[in-house]
């Protein structure tokens, strides 16, 4: 039995319905001296709050399983947050609030803003290990941002799953690219287009617009014009999403839309009305209500929080699994928890078995998990649904 299934789930008793609420916890001075305390800068306020109420949960939810279960080689772990409102210096605040008051051996992060800026500061102090919301390109390299990952495919490779499955059930096919003009929006697609051309496939258009709710007339008609079988949004969250699939249904497009892992969440999905109706996109993660194979870990979810948890829940639970197993791994080889070690701890993970968070064991080799799956929305069951295997890339 993998090393997750061990630890989180054999004797670790939560009642049903036990679900935390989703207060912050104040910093409260040094720590005793065998606890493992977690720092946190989340956007429970503001534009992205919408997801940092999500991350928040999991990441408690995760935490409590450890520590009614005797924490890590039996040292408890607090979890220390502060709102941030998804703004770069009220995270860095946070961050330097925190790491003032506490010894923080794990930092999640809320933008690649932050994880950015704060990343000199991450090397000086030297102490923890960092993750966050970011998906960037960027941070996925492990020499300039050595003490980071993140808990999923970075958005290049995102997109290299997509344009895998596109080319694997549709060689030769044209496909758009759709972006916002935020650095979030640019992220992947230079490089994209270079692996689209490798996988056989054709990019005809890359059209770029404000995020949020903007008027995409003159986009859409750029897209009849271009008539791609596929067209990969990115850099949005919801809007401009649903206006460009109804007016290029209206136009009489038979055109697939695609999405990335920030527009996937089920709720968000099903918001879109009609035009939904079969919006794919790539997820690293299963969703909260997939009862697909063996996955203890959602069994548990869903007995700690029996109501629908968001993609965010998922990403904030598992990057707490990760960081909790890089801890274990440290201190079974009876290494201080620093974030030289924790880090290289992390990196030891290898077809780890995230107890079905992931459908298909995982390895983190670098700064990424390089594994989604496409899934896409069936209005008549109100679900995303399975629209391939796992895609793992090498």
């Amino acid at each position: 039995m993998a090393r997750v299934n061990r630890r989180t789930l054999l004797g670790f008793a939560v009642a049903a319905g036990a679900a935390l609420g989703t207060a912050l916890v104040p910093a409260q001075g040094a720590r005793a001296a065998d606890e493992i305390v977690f720092g946190g800068s989340i956007p429970l306020t503001g534009v992205f709050a919408f997801a940092g109420v999500g991350i928040h949960a999991g990441i408690q939810d995760y935490l409590k399983i450890v520590n009614d279960a005797g924490g890590v080689h039996g040292r408890p772990i607090r979890y220390v947050a502060e709102d941030t409102a998804y703004k770069v210096d009220a995270s860095v605040a946070a961050f330097n609030k925190i790491t003032g008051q506490e010894s923080p051996n794990f930092y999640y992060g809320d933008s690649t803003a932050f994880s950015k800026t704060i990343n000199a500061e991450l090397e000086r102090q030297g102490t923890m290990l960092m993750a966050g919301a970011s998906f960037a390109t960027e941070l996925n390299d492990p020499e300039k941002y050595p003490l980071q990952f993140m808990a999923g495919p970075d958005y290049t490779e995102m997109f290299g799953i997509l344009l895998r499955y596109i080319a694997d059930a549709d060689a030769g096919a044209k496909v758009a690219f759709v972006h916002s003009d935020t650095e979030f929006g640019r992220d992947p697609i230079e490089s994209s287009r270079k692996l689209a051309e490798t996988l056989g496939l054709e990019v005809v258009e890359t059209i770029v617009t404000p995020p949020g709710s903007v008027d995409v007339s003159t986009e859409v008609l750029k897209l009849r014009r271009a008539a791609p079988d596929y067209v990969i949004f990115h850099g949005y969250v919801l809007a401009p999403i649903p206006e460009f699939i109804t007016q290029a249904r209206q136009m009489g497009m038979d055109t697939r839309f695609m999405g990335t892992f920030w527009s996937m969440d089920n709720s968000m999905v099903m918001n879109m009305g009609e035009a939904a109706e079969g919006f794919m996109g790539v997820m690293p993660y299963r969703y909260y209500y997939d009862t697909e194979g063996e996955a203890p870990m959602l069994e548990k979810i869903r007995e700690m929080r029996p109501e629908y948890q968001s993609t965010a829940y998922l990403q904030g639970f598992l990057t707490a699994m990760l960081m909790v197993e890089a801890a274990e791994r440290t201190l079974d080889g009876g290494k201080e928890l620093n974030g030289a070690n924790l880090k290289a701890a992390l990196n030891t993970i290898e077809d780890f078995d995230t107890g079905g968070i992931i459908g298909v064991p995982i390895s983190i080799p670098g700064n990424s998990i390089p594994v989604g799956r496409i899934y896409q929305a069936d209005l008549e069951k109100k679900l995303m649904v399975p629209a391939s295997d796992w895609i793992v890339l090498e």
